[in-house]
């Protein structure tokens, strides 16, 4: 391939994908906001529009979302997940681990708990009262699997016994 194509090649693939490529025009994406969705696996916890910006904690670090920001995916580490409002306001969200996916002005994030709170006292009394319950459960389920799982297993040496 030769250097001239290489470079249009080049240039092509670090042009943004939500941009529409005119010759040699390139004009913005027409929307300034984007649509917030947190889904649980359950129920639909969030589902705003007019999200202006959004902060969120990966498993390589936080960074933020705005509109015009590329396509994307993330996986989620647990942690707090702010977004603001279109008229200015913060709201804070407490959520587990999952995935974020960024397509245009849409924004979805699939995680498997999350608390909401205006401000970061109250989401701090709703963490403790949600994870921590969540938890003491969840160590019951896997005692329990474990002792189901180590039965199974003695079962079937008796049963190869014979």
């Amino acid at each position: 391939m030769n250097n001239t194509r290489l470079r249009s090649v080049l240039q092509y693939s670090a042009t943004p994908t939500l941009q529409a490529k005119r010759g040699d025009r390139v004009e913005a994406a027409p929307w300034s906001t984007m649509c917030l969705k947190v889904l649980l696996p359950y129920r639909i916890f969030v589902d705003e529009d007019g999200v202006t910006h959004i902060m969120v904690v990966t498993q390589t670090g936080a960074f933020g979302l705005l509109p015009h920001r590329l396509d994307c995916t993330a996986g989620i580490a647990p942690g707090i997940l702010a977004y603001r409002r279109n008229a200015g306001e913060e709201v804070y969200l407490a959520i587990d681990e999952g995935v974020l996916i960024k397509t245009g002005p849409e924004v979805i994030i699939s995680v498997r708990n999350a608390a909401g709170g205006q401000n970061l006292g109250q989401l701090r009394a709703a963490v403790e009262h949600e994870f921590l319950n969540l938890d003491e459960r969840e160590r019951s389920v896997r005692s329990l699997i474990a002792k189901v799982e180590s039965d199974f297993v003695r079962r079937f040496l008796e049963m190869q016994r014979g």
